[in-house]
């Protein structure tokens, strides 16, 4: 009895002790992450997802659960496990715990503390939480990607990062009216700009060449409107259900979607649709060019406000976010004493359905309401005039941030009026100094633009996003003292692996030493 009893002991002994695995050292210093954080302290360790791993969190909170099943949903694919997920009223001793937590900065601040038992993951809001998960997920090796179960052991080094964003607006736009891209096109746009924590999305929804947004008051806006695209191919549009969805599922992964309507240039499609929205009463012939600043609403029919009431009235109910871009550039065929007041007025039409205004910048000739945001991307005379009138500006310039912009003179997509932006000049400029007169203080954030007169599938897209829209996301989320071209370029390098993992098709810059 004695010897089997202390045989029984001798080999749990054993077994506990050849269970019992040292942490791996790792360096959290030498994960490359972007955005740069604010502060990152390495304690030389490491923490280990297994199978037995639980992510927690806190009790009677829904939208942690939320980004808690989320983790646990984003895991599965690449680990082959299907983690629990369960609510907790204390912190645990291991496993990986998201919470709330009052720490100073926006709702989109984080602390990120990881050592050999417990992933502790602390936001001031959900929006937080979600960053934090996108830098835990660069933590994880570049295999964590991959659509089916890999075959490696899931290691993060262990430390602490605290992080915030520089701006509060951190956006990308895509043009879906030059050519238009399906719902799984876009929502894997939004994808993209969610991992490097963007948070606003811009929908080019409205041009000469289509118009992309179903308004039920007004169906032939999108019967005829809809019906084509430059160079004359079928075109399409998004039902409201459809942008219903696409809102939805953004929300998911916080980027706020900013729904364009162009006026009162920019407006062929509309005007071959309503043949009252011209002076004349005639419908214009659908447009497959790529010609800008010959159409435009007849400002002085009032039919064109009733128009503009209806189509901003059903967007606004389908709009979560706080804004309306109401476009306004490159009116070249309005008479600035006719385009002032109808820009005076479509403000109050967007403020009367409960929103807030973002036009190009071209709108600071008018008399800007309390809250308009500028969105500078020609000249930056006309952004100061929104500023002394009390207004943000969206730094958007064409010269660093238009993603259809060619990379070089060899570039076989994009256009180069404003410039040849290679991968250094997308990230080595802060808008806070580019231009005297426009001070930090005045600017929102950074918007970067894809244009799609040469785009037309999700391939070009990538191709012309990647890898400068990961600089551009870098710049609105780190402090501009934190940037560095140098440990960018090395940083991006290790990006690599995620890209071809996700399948992007990325411009490989000579620039960067990809290998």
């Amino acid at each position: 009895m004695y010897q089997t009893l202390m045989f029984s002991i001798i080999t749990m002994l054993l077994l506990s002790a050849c269970n019992t695995k040292e942490p791996i050292p790792m360096d959290l210093n030498e994960k490359h992450l972007i955005p740069k954080p604010s502060k990152v302290e390495a304690t030389g360790s490491s923490f280990e997802i297994t199978a037995a791993t639980t992510i927690f969190y806190e009790e009677g909170k829904d939208d942690v659960k939320g980004m808690a099943q989320f983790l646990a949903d984003f895991l599965q694919p690449a680990t082959g496990m299907a983690l629990a997920v369960e609510a907790t009223a204390t912190k645990p001793a291991g496993g990986i715990y998201l919470h709330f937590s009052a720490l100073e900065g926006t709702n989109e601040t984080y602390t990120l503390e990881l050592n050999e038992n417990l992933i502790d993951i602390s936001a001031s809001g959900e929006a937080g939480l979600f960053y934090a998960i996108q830098t835990l997920r660069q933590l994880l090796p570049a295999s964590i990607e991959a659509t089916s179960k890999q075959d490696t052991m899931w290691l993060l080094p262990s430390g602490k990062i605290e992080d915030s964003p520089n701006y509060t607006y951190r956006g990308a736009m895509l043009d879906v009216s030059r050519h238009f891209f399906q719902v799984q096109d876009v929502k894997k746009f939004i994808d993209y700009i969610s991992m490097y924590k963007m948070n606003k999305l811009h929908l080019h929804l409205s041009d000469d060449q289509g118009w992309r947004i179903e308004i039920k008051s007004w169906p032939k806006l999108t019967a005829i409107g809809g019906s084509t695209e430059v160079g004359g191919g079928e075109g399409g549009f998004y039902t409201q259900e459809e942008y219903k969805d696409i809102v939805a599922y953004a929300k998911k992964r916080q980027i706020t979607i900013i729904p364009e309507i162009d006026m009162p240039g920019h407006t062929n499609a509309a005007l071959a649709a309503y043949p009252e929205l011209n002076c004349d009463n005639k419908a214009r012939e659908l447009y497959t060019g790529t010609k800008v600043g010959f159409s435009t609403f007849c400002t002085d029919k009032e039919v064109v406000y009733e128009f503009i009431d209806d189509v901003i009235r059903e967007l606004a109910a389908m709009t979560t976010g706080e804004y309306i871009h109401i476009g306004g550039d490159e009116s070249h065929v309005t008479p600035l004493e006719d385009y002032i007041p109808f820009i005076n007025r479509v403000q109050k039409i967007v403020e009367k359905y409960g929103k807030k205004v973002i036009g190009w910048d071209e709108i600071a000739h008018a008399e800007l309401l309390p809250n308009t945001l500028v969105q500078w991307w020609a000249k930056a005379d006309n952004a100061k005039k929104g500023i002394a009138q009390g207004a943000k500006v969206l730094v958007s310039p064409a010269t660093k941030v238009y993603l259809d912009m060619q990379y070089d003179s060899t570039t076989h997509l994009g256009l180069h009026w404003a410039a040849y932006i290679e991968v250094d000049s997308a990230y080595i400029w802060n808008p806070a100094t580019m231009v005297d007169g426009i001070k930090r203080d005045d600017i929102i954030g950074v918007e970067s633009p894809l244009w799609s007169e040469t785009i037309t599938n999700l391939d070009e897209i990538e191709y012309m996003m990647f890898p400068r829209i990961i600089g551009h996301a870098e710049i609105g989320w780190t402090e501009a003292s934190q940037q560095n071209w140098e440990d960018y370029r090395l940083r991006l390098a290790h990006q690599k692996e995620r890209m071809e993992i996700l399948g992007i098709d990325f411009y490989k810059s000579p620039l960067v030493d990809w290998d």
